[in-house]
């Protein structure tokens, strides 16, 4: 039978008429679901899918795999993405995939449109990922990539090591939430953080992640097989796993927050925002209405995909002119 949302329960019929054509196809694409998969099938399945629905790869003038140093004796795959040979400002980008599954491949194509919009250069991380390198290893190599960027690194790729941002979707946007507190504890002035339907709360306990659980791409079942992946129960308080757990959020870095209406991640991001906001912290809020999570990576089919890159470019742009010398 066809997908009907005048016929289906009142949360499916928030949906736009687009978003609920691509449900209806995932619906009988019939792909086993992550949190049925063991941990090797999912990146598999996940890499595959990843760009389908996402724009196709655009040319930019320079992409760059390299090695990027984020400990001592600890080394990450990294992608440099830059429209210019121009010694640009730096965007350390963080995918999202749970801290379990997703890296370059997977958001290649994201990372170019935000390099193309923005006019800055992107470097795309490949942080370690669960379970084989549990929490906070991701962390870790986020910032440590982030550490490295100033201190030395951007230069030494030809970029402008004293104008960086962070940014990430989804398990990526709490990473890049994450290392905007931490440069903030350590004085490393950052442009700005963009937060691409962030989780940010300990234990998806949220009203939305009820009433998105089951349906909506990103699955209860699923988001739990992620944590169980990444974070012992007992450790989930921690502020760098739930930002929004931080003693205080005061003087980080302005925010660009996007977020999904249909997202069982929606009401934590919003949360976010206004922690942010009451800390006197800058925030440019786009909340997009009838999407689920991962819209952004849907170009082929969804106009507010690439409404919301545009908005993610100008924020980045915008806050590198501002803070440009």
């Amino acid at each position: 039978m066809p997908f009907n949302p005048a016929r289906q329960p009142l949360r499916l019929q928030l949906l736009t008429p687009a978003m609920a054509g691509i449900l209806e196809r995932v619906q009988r694409a019939n792909r086993p679901p992550f949190h049925t998969l063991d941990v090797t099938q999912a990146r598999l399945a996940y890499e595959a899918g990843a760009e389908i629905l996402d724009l196709p790869r655009a040319p930019i003038a320079r992409v760059e795999n390299l090695n990027v140093p984020v400990a001592p004796g600890v080394h990450c795959a990294g992608r440099l993405y830059a429209p210019s040979a121009d010694v640009l400002p730096v965007l350390l980008y963080l995918h999202g995939g749970g801290f379990t599954i997703g890296g370059l491949e997977t958001h290649d194509s994201l990372c170019r449109q935000l390099a193309l919009r923005s006019g800055a250069a992107v470097l795309s991380l490949d942080y370690r990922l669960a379970p084989e390198h549990p929490f906070p290893c991701a962390v870790d190599d986020s910032f440590g990539a982030l550490r490295w960027l100033a201190a030395g690194g951007a230069a030494q790729l030809g970029l402008d090591g004293n104008r960086l941002a962070v940014g990430g979707d989804s398990a990526g946007g709490t990473l890049a939430a994450v290392c905007a507190l931490l440069a903030r504890d350590v004085r490393l002035p950052l442009a700005l953080q963009l937060l691409i339907t962030p989780g940010t709360t300990a234990h998806a306990d949220t009203a939305s992640h009820k009433l998105f659980a089951h349906g909506f791409l990103l699955d209860a079942d699923s988001i739990q097989w992620f944590f169980d992946h990444y974070i012992p129960r007992g450790q989930r308080s921690d502020w760098r796993f739930a930002p929004l757990q931080a003693p205080d959020h005061d003087d980080v870095a302005p925010a660009c927050v996007i977020l999904a209406e249909c997202d069982p991640l929606v009401d934590e991001g919003l949360a976010y925002a206004d922690v942010l906001r009451a800390a006197g912290v800058p925030v440019e809020l786009e909340l997009y209405r009838g999407l689920t999570h991962d819209f952004i990576k849907m170009g082929r089919v969804l106009k507010e995909a690439h409404a919301a890159q545009a908005v993610a470019g100008h924020a980045i742009r915008q806050a590198f002119e501002e803070t440009a010398p």
